[in-house]
């Protein structure tokens, strides 16, 4: 059985994601519905529904969301019965309407491979419900790291709804805190998958939603952002650096590039450079340094008008 846990607070988008519940072809779950202290009541909406899943609701009276979403993750999670299996969706993600079908078909597969993270394919949606992304889809069996080695060169994406993790793997390793809950899934999908492999299911779908009421659509975090990038990318290199390859290690740089330029320091320069010394070698690390150069070159002639974009600048540092 499958528990789909929703850390509710945002009412603008839920009808779209509790009506394609409504329209799963196997109804073999039960949603979790757990109210962040959100002053946008669903009942009204959850009443439209009540006979087309079964669901459980609770309103918490404070706010964790705002602390900590991995808090608030874990104690919607507590909501849960004796559910083999969990999903974390977001209250403005969409599923198709093969998803909790195709799990079932494939779950003699995914326990002969003893998975513990099962992964769906996802397109794009904004506000509208529209598609703005190619499908994204994946190898049927990968490992974490190659997976974060795929996200990191822009390969693909990943979002935390498109996820089914085995719950007592949850329960044992547990969601590590970082601001936002920013890399959070990420690092979990490792962790969790770890020494396995995600499964992958490519024929249902996840529409994941960007819109600026969302983390990743709200461009006023970006601070907190570079900063878990940081944190993310510490907790890898100091705990996963023996299973990271070459390629890996470099991948996983070059996004925490990109958080560096964003809130570049001293301390952090410094970080960057006994990364690239230890993950890869001494010629990364000078080859970060030029890097840095062209960047400071290319930030004061923007100054001058002449590369007009941001995008620009990082086009021309990572010759992309």
């Amino acid at each position: 059985m499958i528990a789909i846990v929703i850390p509710y607070y945002k009412l603008e988008f839920f009808e779209a994601t509790l009506q394609s519940l409504k329209t799963q072809t196997d109804k073999r779950f039960k949603v979790y519905i757990g109210n962040d202290a959100s002053p946008e009541n669903p009942i009204s909406l959850l009443d439209k529904f009540k006979d087309a899943f079964e669901y459980s609701y609770h309103y918490f009276d404070s706010n964790l969301g705002g602390i900590s979403l991995v808090k608030q993750w874990e104690r919607c999670i507590e909501l849960t019965d004796n559910e083999e299996w969990i999903m974390i969706l977001g209250d403005d993600d969409v599923l198709s309407n093969n998803v909790i079908e195709q799990f079932y078909n494939n779950q003699e597969e995914i326990t002969n491979q003893n998975i513990n993270v099962v992964r769906f394919s996802t397109k794009v949606i904004n506000e509208k419900g529209e598609v703005f992304s190619d499908k994204f889809e994946h190898p049927v069996l990968e490992t974490g790291q190659d997976f974060l080695a795929r996200k990191f060169s822009k390969k693909t994406r990943s979002s935390l709804s498109e996820y089914l993790f085995k719950k007592e793997i949850v329960k044992q390793k547990n969601f590590r805190h970082l601001p936002l809950a920013w890399h959070s899934d990420d690092l979990a999908v490792l962790e969790f998958s770890m020494p396995n492999f995600i499964y992958s299911i490519n024929d249902a779908q996840l529409l994941i939603r960007v819109s600026n009421l969302s983390i990743t659509g709200d461009s006023s975090s970006n601070g907190l952002k570079n900063q878990a990038t940081f944190d993310f990318v510490k907790i890898l290199f100091t705990e996963y650096s023996t299973v990271l390859n070459k390629f890996q290690s470099k991948a996983i740089l070059n996004k925490l590039e990109v958080a560096f330029f964003n809130i570049p320091s001293f301390y952090n320069y410094k970080t960057i450079l006994n990364y690239h010394f230890k993950q890869i070698g001494f010629g990364s690390a000078i080859n970060f340094q030029l890097r840095l150069i062209k960047y400071r070159i290319i930030l004061i002639l923007k100054k001058l008008n002449i590369f007009p974009t941001v995008y620009t600048v990082y086009a021309k540092i990572f010759n992309k």
